[in-house]
């Protein structure tokens, strides 16, 4: 999968001020709602505390990927956030987070949606593409490692 086809430039942010979970999913629903026309705020935020209510989206070692599904998107939508200082999420392993993949995807497509979280998933399962992540200090830097192949993020 071509992480390029959900993830773009604009929905990519580094070294992001927040101080909440909260505030990230509120940041998140900010960056999406423009990118699925119809789809408001609100909507995108209620979908991501939905899906925390059933769990924390944090799977641990300062990883997040909150995600949900929307009934009038057309298109899945990703972002891509690091934080400059960890936060309580909740996370599996009772671990503060700092990297977060959020997805958004129409409600329809629930396989897609798990095909996108497993390739996200294995990504962000090695320890030293997060460093790379970690370590990037542009949003661009940020995108491009996370995207292509060849950065050996995958």
């Amino acid at each position: 999968m071509d992480l390029r086809e959900i993830l773009t430039p604009d929905c990519t942010k580094c070294a992001v001020p927040e101080l909440s979970k909260k505030k990230v999913l509120e940041t998140i629903s900010q960056m999406v709602a423009p990118k699925l026309g119809g789809v408001s705020r609100d909507d995108v935020f209620e979908s991501l505390l939905q899906r925390e209510r059933l769990g924390s989206t944090g799977i641990g070692l300062g990883i997040a990927i909150p995600h949900g599904r929307l009934s009038n998107a057309s298109h899945p939508v990703a972002v891509l956030i690091t934080l400059d200082a960890p936060i309580e999420f909740e996370a599996i392993d009772n671990q503060p987070v700092d990297i977060i993949f959020a997805l958004l995807v129409p409600e329809n497509e629930p396989e897609k949606h798990l095909q996108t979280l497993s390739v996200v998933a294995q990504r962000l399962n090695s320890r030293e593409c997060c460093r790379k992540l970690r370590a990037a200090s542009e949003d661009l830097d940020l995108y491009n490692l996370f995207t292509d192949d060849k950065e050996k993020c995958n």
